[in-house]
């Protein structure tokens, strides 16, 4: 499976590509998905504002951002990801970092297989995939 990891204007170390890759595998193949082409982008704030300002019309910080390059049932895409607002929320939510970076990463690749979190209920069940998976991976 073809994962990629980038930065931009950044300077993180990310750690067990394989077993991310792997990983994520595992979660597209849960969906009855194939495994298409993913990179991950790690950024700071000011360079996914401004993609949101151009992409998506939002003038907000967010920490992930995703773009959908599925095609049939392969799943593709680009993800963008602010390391900074995955630092803030980590600290402020007294979660460890590489904990709460690999909760975003795999809350964009669930996008990327269909789940949508805009309702509560949506939320819901995001939240129970998410955990679902991470407890996988940290098994």
């Amino acid at each position: 499976m073809p994962v990629y990891f980038h930065n931009e204007g950044v300077s993180l170390v990310f750690k067990n590509k394989r077993a991310v890759s792997s990983w994520l595998s595992t979660v597209i193949k849960s969906f009855k998905k194939e495994v298409g082409t993913l990179n991950f982008i790690f950024c700071t704030d000011e360079y996914l504002l401004t993609i949101n300002k151009s992409y998506l019309n939002h003038n907000h910080y967010t920490d992930i951002i995703t773009f959908d390059y599925c095609v049939e049932n392969k799943v593709s895409g680009d993800l963008f990801i602010s390391i900074e607002r995955v630092k803030e929320y980590s600290l402020k939510n007294n979660i460890e970092f590489n904990n709460e970076i690999h909760r975003v990463i795999v809350h964009g690749v669930l996008h990327l297989c269909g789940l949508n979190d805009k309702t509560e209920r949506e939320k819901e069940k995001m939240r129970e995939q998410e955990n679902k998976f991470l407890a996988l991976f940290f098994s």
